[in-house]
């Protein structure tokens, strides 16, 4: 019995915002007049979100609960869920966890397509002396746009697709805790994208992805965007985080105790999502101030109105720096869940682990003012802050050890999974040891603002957590689409994607420690072979993730049909049929053994689970 509002799609939903968008922004610009431009831009964008969302049907059942209407029956909340319903179940407001994870999953490639264009032509401006491509503002748009799209898709990468998808089966549970906050925290996510990519169409914003103040209260209308965009995108992460906490707390199965839940779901549930609830709040407080500065004439970071710069470096660094772990820790998870099942021994150190993983989470909340070292602020507290960041490479140095104790001796079955988890390692530890030169305060005033920095940054993040992506793409998706990738395409994929990541960012370090600064769009000619280098790897880089997409589009469309467990893995997620039925479980699997016991008998054809008594 299908019904008009389960049609509802991207198709009705895209409209819906747009006249929304103009209707609320015209309005608002008609009541304050021409002032009022930087608020009817941003009620304009807040009403583009409302209106989509409401097209695409994530209104309906708070609507049912105001009005008092009956609750779904059964058959609607399974029409809600669109199994079956072939591609076109992807472009609707769906309930069905599986389908969210894929869709998180695409969203995540396409912002990584298009941040990587923005870094080829960051490239291309700086691949010779003299400013040539890009004029000195645009350049700084694209320096933006670059990096507030990769940090939005590397926070995202792991818990969105993998998260979604695996987390639930992995704990045994049906579905996520709380479904229609699952798929509303992905189409709000959605949302965000057009808001930002209209920013160069407004003017840009000079700023970069921290988006300082003051500079940001005397930005163009492109600002207005970004800080609906972090608006946006800082409600999809809480509601994710609340809902994958709120899963991995209440459905796990039976039998299913802290000590045999995999370290995946510690990771990516239990402590990165922790963490990115306590923190994003300071973020969206930072971005709600600028916006009352910019639409209403506020001085919270004016300094002739009385306000401080200093206020927004705070709030901004209060999410800046645990940012960094919120990306990190579901990489080190996907590490640690891939090494026994490619080592065929047993997790070295699960408690552990466990144990440092919270600690990172709890040591990365009191290191934020070291990025403030060269700003004046309580040069008195430069002291305690060194030594809370010196401290947390104590716990992700545990976390390593926890790596190689577990490579050690093993029987390594070297998958192109396995090469990826290998090579966060080596270049996690490239990136952590430059970190501690800028944890240090006389180092940090020497190297603070300069390419070195960026190099340490992209080591950090992308050779460390977009490994463990890369490393956790090959590795599920064959359970997440039924289809092997093509293992020739993905060698060829890794060792071009290392080779060149590495010539790059050494480049940038070499440069750096020459003295050139980040956030230039030309520079002297001292610095010219180094940046070259850096240019020319670059590119091939982009080459590599070529060919990556084009082993995604074909290996999903006509690829190998992968069997249900082509690892032989033991988590839970291995022991159901590929596709996995809707609600994963005919009956609710009892946990009796750890998810690590590599060196026993193989398992059953249920796996670690075994059936409840009907």
């Amino acid at each position: 019995m299908a019904s008009r509002w389960w049609s509802q799609s991207v198709l009705t939903g895209v409209p819906m915002g747009v006249v929304t968008a103009l209707v609320a922004a015209l309005l608002t610009r008609a009541i304050g007049g021409p002032s009022a431009s930087d608020a009817a831009i941003c009620i304009g964008f807040v009403g583009w979100a409302f209106g989509f969302l409401g097209g695409m049907g994530a209104f309906r059942y708070p609507r049912t609960l105001l009005l008092a209407r009956p609750d779904p029956t059964a058959e609607e909340e399974h029409q809600l869920a669109v199994q079956g319903g072939g591609p076109w179940r992807y472009f609707r407001f769906t309930t069905d966890h599986k389908v969210v994870g894929i869709q998180y999953l695409v969203l995540g490639l396409v912002l990584f397509a298009v941040g990587g264009l923005a870094a080829m032509l960051i490239r291309l401006e700086l691949l010779r002396p003299g400013a040539a491509a890009f004029p000195p503002a645009t350049y700084n748009t694209i320096v933006g746009l670059h990096g507030i799209i990769m940090i939005a898709g590397t926070i995202i990468m792991i818990t969105g697709p993998f998260g979604n998808f695996v987390v639930p089966i992995m704990i045994g549970a049906r579905d996520m805790a709380f479904p229609r906050l699952n798929a509303l925290s992905f189409w709000l996510l959605f949302t965000a994208v057009p808001v930002l990519l209209c920013a160069p169409f407004l003017g840009g914003f000079p700023t970069g992805w921290t988006s300082y103040a003051p500079l940001a209260d005397q930005a163009p209308p492109g600002m207005d965007a970004f800080l609906v965009t972090i608006l946006l995108f800082g409600g999809s992460v809480a509601v994710a985080g609340a809902n994958i906490v709120t899963t991995a707390i209440t459905m796990r199965a039976p039998g299913m105790t802290w000590t045999r839940l995999p370290i995946f779901v510690w990771g990516a549930a239990m402590t990165a999502s922790t963490l990115g609830l306590m923190v994003f709040p300071a973020f969206m407080a930072a971005m709600v101030l600028l916006g009352l500065d910019r639409t209403l004439g506020t001085s919270f970071y004016v300094a002739s109105g009385g306000g401080s710069a200093w206020l927004y470096d705070n709030l901004f660094w209060l999410m800046g720096h645990p940012e960094v772990y919120v990306i990190a820790i579901p990489a080190f998870a996907v590490i640690m869940e891939l090494l026994p099942v490619f080592s065929r021994k047993p997790l070295f150190g699960y408690r552990t682990a466990v144990a440092s993983t919270t600690a990172i989470v709890g040591l990365s909340v009191l290191v934020w003012a070291h990025h403030m070292f060269v700003t004046g602020w309580a040069p008195q507290l430069n002291g305690p802050f060194m030594l809370t960041t010196e401290m947390i490479s104590i716990p992700t140095g545990v976390v390593f050890l926890v790596a190689v104790g577990t490579l050690w001796r093993g029987r390594i079955w070297l998958t192109v999974p396995m090469l990826f988890v290998l090579s966060f390692l080596w270049n996690f530890v490239i990136g952590g040891m430059t970190g501690l030169y800028l944890a240090d305060v006389p180092t940090d005033y020497q190297l603070h603002g300069s390419l070195f920095v960026t190099a340490h940054f992209h080591y950090t993040l992308m050779g460390g957590a977009l490994m463990g992506f890369f490393a956790a793409f090959y590795y599920w998706f064959p359970k997440m689409t039924g289809r092997m990738l093509n293992e020739t395409l993905g060698r060829i994929h890794f060792w071009v994607t290392q080779v060149a990541f590495n010539v790059t960012f050494l480049a940038m370090f070499y440069v750096g420690l020459q003295g050139m600064p980040r956030r230039v769009a030309d520079y002297s000619a001292q610095f010219a072979a180094g940046n070259f280098v850096a240019s020319i790897g670059a590119f091939v880089l982009g080459a590599a993730m070529l060919v990556f997409a084009y082993n995604i589009v074909s290996s999903w469309l006509r690829g190998q049909r992968a069997p249900s467990n082509p690892w032989h893995a033991k988590t839970l997620e291995w022991q159901v049929p590929t596709p996995v039925p809707l609600e994963n479980f005919e009956e609710t699997p009892v946990i009796t053994s750890w998810p690590y016991d590599y060196g026993a008998p193989e398992p059953t054809p249920e796996g670690a689970a075994e059936r409840a008594p009907a």
